[in-house]
């Protein structure tokens, strides 16, 4: 039996979890902590109140997403003043390997651990087991990475796509760039700041103040808090999940209209990225954000704007489309990386 660490690092909150690798590689979770990652000045006091806890010892290797760029085995987290370092970690925790690696990287390598249940199939596609495998997934930002097989084994590749630009099609989304770039006074727009948990707010805001439709006054007053706290660290209202819970109940129309153009916007760019990879082996929709809209992404809004791509069409339709249910894919990939797997 071997012990390893898995941790999922962010500013917010972070997730440990102690994992048994069998004699047949496969992991099974045996204790897991959810932390408040402001209430610790770093990750090591953290890990060793983890480690008391479950009375942990001789841990043989340990891999950390993390939420920013890891460099050399460093990382200065986006978040939070912390400043990890994978050989100091290694010493102050007593273990023989630590592992730093993006949290998106990370979500790369829980894809291969997932199984059924942790995946709706949007298009089962023509899958190729040994063609390259896309992610994409709006939350905080818009990630974007693929895996390419080699030699019997996955590599993992995190990207920046989400900060290309905003491609609209239509007049309404010319409408919604213009009004992007007056709003913030920028001279680009990312297709981030449309497809993100910020960017579903300014659809929102978008259409309120075109007055494209009607608002109501309980989604109006939970934007509306949201907004006089610009600027504060800690939100006391969640805008982004008020109206999307709205649009899946049907209940807010001005709700549905932001959710159906968030939808629409996030399956042309999702073909895009397909586009380029051409990922047969699937194309996984990750983050906070998909399983809490799933029926709208089964509507076929989502796989519509996905293959509306002209001539490239019968291309994409023949992709597997699959949306991630399981929050903790990030945790089970560096699960995977620390088990070298």
């Amino acid at each position: 039996m071997t012990l390893i660490l898995a941790g999922d690092i962010g500013g917010t909150k972070t997730i440990l979890q102690l994992v048994e690798v069998s004699s047949k590689y496969e992991l099974n979770p045996i204790a897991e902590k959810k932390y408040c990652s402001g209430n610790f000045p770093d990750l090591v006091p953290m890990v060793k109140d983890f480690f008391a806890s479950n009375n942990t010892r001789n841990i043989y290797r340990a891999c950390f997403g993390v939420a920013g760029p890891v460099v050399d085995g460093t990382v200065k987290l986006t978040n939070i003043d912390w400043f990890l370092d994978s050989k100091r970690l290694q010493i102050e925790l007593g273990i023989s390997q630590v592992s730093l690696i993006n949290d998106f990287t990370a979500v790369g390598y829980g894809i291969l651990g997932l199984n059924s249940t942790d995946l709706c199939t949007l298009q089962p596609g023509k899958p190729n087991s040994k063609a390259p495998i896309a992610i994409i997934g709006a939350g905080t930002g818009l990630g974007q990475g693929f895996l390419i097989e080699q030699g019997g084994r996955y590599q993992i590749f995190a990207s920046e796509g989400g900060h290309a630009d905003f491609a609209p099609r239509r007049e309404l989304e010319f409408r919604l760039l213009k009004y992007l770039l007056d709003k913030y006074h920028i001279q680009r727009v990312s297709v981030e700041r449309v497809v993100s948990g910020l960017g579903l707010i300014a659809i929102y805001q978008f259409i309120r103040d075109c007055q494209l439709t009607s608002e109501s006054p309980e989604i109006a007053q939970v934007v509306r808090t949201w907004e006089q706290e610009a600027g504060k660290q800690e939100k006391s209202v969640d805008p982004g999940a008020a109206i999307g819970k709205a649009a899946v109940q049907g209940i807010d129309y001005l709700a549905e209209a932001t959710m159906k153009l968030f939808v629409e916007i996030y399956g042309a760019e999702a073909g895009n990225l397909a586009l380029k990879l051409l990922p047969y082996g699937g194309l996984y929709v990750v983050g906070g954000i998909a399983p809490k809209i799933l029926p709208l992404l089964e509507s076929g809004c989502f796989l519509f704007n996905f293959t509306h791509k002209g001539r490239m069409q019968g291309i994409l339709e023949n992709i597997p489309v699959h949306i991630v249910l399981n929050p903790q894919v990030g945790l089970v990939g560096a699960a995977i990386c620390a088990a070298g797997l």
